[in-house]
């Protein structure tokens, strides 16, 4: 390689013991990868999705992030993964172990060209690579978005395949005509490692190019995009799975000859199914380096969507109907780390904590990296109004972190309608670091909002869903909610925060209606 990756190991050692393992017997275990845009972790589970002890390992690498770029280097990324598995192996006492099954959960909406020989021709773009903000136009115009949005599940926007192909096409006329297939990341890593690419509905329903209802390719959107439906991958079959490592990786990880291959799942999808969140009766609501809000439902897409929100799917069975934002976490690292550098976390928290809500006089608009749901701003940005000599660095962050809060609000109210008075489950590594922040979202929102206790869901989540395809298991739904804490709202608090939210509802109006 010619770059070195930045590495932390982080090793897991989770409370579920392994039990009944007869003398001279090899339990049948299945391996789980979770695959993010800055680390990756692998978790071996037993045939009853329950997580091995002392099983799991985490390697970040924080110059594989996304960031403002959007974009990852597909080959350093693979070998992320080749990296993690060689740290999981190195540290099992294997003879008692035998892996049948691999599940992944991989990032939603990257994409990647690949060329004859099965080389990059592209980077992996991500979601936060809004280059294709002039080709999303190009598509609004053109196109009849609300048709097109009710049959994918997307809007035109810069991080879904339609505006990112189009724009390739029209700006990198030498990369379009280069490649000759285009994947997401995770089909990427199943061709270089098994030397097949099947997607998954899951994977294809984040494209912007699936139709939700019959789970194939939009024929008419491929057709108005010049894309040809044998340039992407096969879409696979519900038990479809992988079954043999070439043999680059097959000399490398022996211990994975016997298993087989579950075409990835999208990380969101797979963090409600590892929250419990798999009926309209919960809402998960998540923040990591961005945010989300998710129901899973055993149903076909509705009929009607509100223009605020996505749907994409579990599997073949089952509906994720959201709202996604692009600035959570990161948003508070960036300023923390920019005006706060050096203080530690915990004089941070305790800061803003003692802060009241609402009391700073900012109004910020949290659009560092572009907005997603609920307006799909293509030109949105980010903005601090307010400000005198007087203000303080921590009461920007604290401004930021109810702004974020209020953007969920809108997401809440156009999801209330598919989830009424649905218990909403939080988790996330920004909110668990911060129980101030997990308290303004409840005040904000006006709902209790349970923490979960659970800090690797998407890992779980996809193991839980290919062990269900595998027959292991009877359902998803026979693995509950599981609660560490519940933050009860303040209502006076909430009333307070209306006001917040209706001063950044028409500052966005202002800044960007005619944008």
């Amino acid at each position: 390689m010619s770059q070195v990756l930045d590495e932390i190991v982080e090793v897991f050692e989770p409370a579920t013991e392994l039990v009944s393992v007869m003398a001279g017997s090899r339990m049948p275990v299945l391996l789980g990868l979770d695959i993010g845009t800055s680390g990756v972790r692998a978790t071996l589970f037993d045939e009853k999705g329950g997580e091995i002890t002392d099983s799991s390992i985490r390697i970040n690498s924080p110059t594989l992030m996304l960031g403002a770029g959007g974009f990852i280097n597909a080959d350093l990324l693979l070998e992320q993964v080749a990296r993690t598995l060689d740290a999981l192996f190195a540290k099992l006492h294997e003879p008692i172990l035998r892996i049948e099954l691999i599940s992944i959960a991989c990032f939603w909406h990257s994409l990647v060209g690949i060329d004859d020989a099965e080389r990059p021709t592209t980077p992996v773009l991500g979601w936060s690579d809004t280059r294709a903000a002039k080709a999303t136009e190009v598509l609004r115009t053109t196109l009849d978005e609300v048709r097109f949005h009710v049959r994918t599940g997307c809007r035109f926007h810069p991080s879904y395949w339609p505006a990112k192909l189009l724009r390739l096409k029209t700006e990198e006329a030498d990369t379009w005509k280069r490649t000759t297939r285009w994947l997401s990341f995770s089909e990427y890593l199943a061709l270089k490692f098994f030397d097949e690419s099947a997607i998954s509905v899951s994977m294809a329903s984040g494209t912007g190019l699936l139709d939700q209802r019959s789970c194939e390719w939009d024929a008419e959107l491929l057709r108005a995009l010049d894309v040809s439906v044998e340039s992407l991958p096969e879409i696979a079959g519900s038990t479809q799975t992988f079954h043999k490592l070439n043999n680059k990786y097959a000399a490398r990880w022996p211990q994975l000859n016997d298993a087989r291959l579950f075409p990835a799942i999208a990380d969101g999808a797979a963090n409600n199914i590892g929250e419990g969140c798999v009926t309209a009766d919960t809402v998960a609501l998540m923040i990591g380096t961005s945010g989300a809000m998710r129901v899973l439902k055993e149903n076909m897409p509705p009929a009607q969507l509100p223009a605020a929100l996505w749907c994409y799917r579990a599997d073949r069975n089952r509906v994720v109907l959201g709202g996604a934002l692009s600035d959570g976490g990161g948003l508070y690292n960036l300023i923390r780390d920019s005006l706060l550098y050096g203080d530690d976390s915990q004089t941070i928290e305790e800061e803003l904590a003692r802060l009241q809500p609402d009391s700073h006089g900012l109004t910020v608009l949290p659009f560092w990296l572009g907005e997603r749901s609920p307006g799909w701003n293509t030109n949105a940005r980010g903005g601090v109004f307010g400000m005198t000599l007087t203000t303080r660095p921590i009461e920007i962050l604290r401004a930021a972190m109810e702004a974020v809060a209020y953007r969920f609000a809108l997401v809440a109210g156009a999801l209330d309608q598919f989830a009424p008075e649905a218990k909403l489950v939080a988790s996330g590594q920004a909110l668990r670091s911060s129980p101030t922040w997990t308290q303004i979202v409840a005040d904000v929102l006006g709902r209790p909002l349970v923490l979960s206790e659970r800090t690797e869901a998407s890992t779980r989540g996809a193991a839980l869903l290919a062990l269900e395809a595998a027959g292991k298991i009877d359902s998803i739904s026979d693995f509950p909610v599981s609660v560490a804490t519940t933050f009860e709202p303040d209502m006076s608090c909430h009333a307070r925060y209306r006001e917040g939210l209706k001063r950044q509802q028409h500052l966005y109006d202002r800044v960007f209606a005619k944008t």
